[in-house]
């Protein structure tokens, strides 16, 4: 069975992010997605919210399996028993930062392969910040995230 992680911080999950699942889902027979803790980012929502999130995004997909992870994501693989990290890039600059990670990782774990997926080219200028922005001052999101996050994001608010 091919299997590859593809970690993330999701906060929220984007149209971006998921197309880069639905490309993932047809080179590899199981996608896991990881949700992380990155310690430079402040997250906006937990990792337990993230997660459920997720659950409920992809919960008749039976090719994608959910998770959490906070530790080295070489460490995730080989957990999974994942040979490949799936990586979505936008912009040239979050190839220059994704490269960086790579080539640590083949320092950690030579066996674990990184694939970089570019994203299609209505959702290069999509982030997880940008759409926590736009909604935070009142903005319609609906451009960037699937009618599900949405209801998350209001359900959010109101607590």
């Amino acid at each position: 069975m091919k299997r590859c992680i593809y970690p993330g911080s999701f906060d929220p999950i984007t149209l971006g992010h998921m197309d880069i699942v639905e490309r993932a889902t047809n080179l590899f027979d199981e996608v896991i997605l990881v949700v992380s803790t990155n310690t430079s980012k402040a997250n906006a929502y937990t990792v337990e919210e993230r997660t459920k999130l997720l659950t409920t995004l992809y919960h008749d997909h039976p090719q994608v399996r959910i998770t959490s992870w906070d530790g080295l994501t070489v460490e995730c693989a080989k957990t999974f028993e994942a040979s490949t990290i799936i990586r979505g890039l936008r912009i040239v600059s979050d190839f220059e930062y994704e490269f960086q990670m790579n080539l640590a990782n083949k320092v950690l774990d030579p066996s674990i392969d990184t694939v970089f997926l570019m994203t299609k080219t209505e959702n290069a200028y999509i982030s997880s910040s940008m759409v926590r922005e736009v909604y935070r001052l009142g903005g319609d999101v609906s451009a960037f995230v699937d009618p599900r996050v949405i209801t998350f994001l209001e359900q959010k608010k109101t607590m």
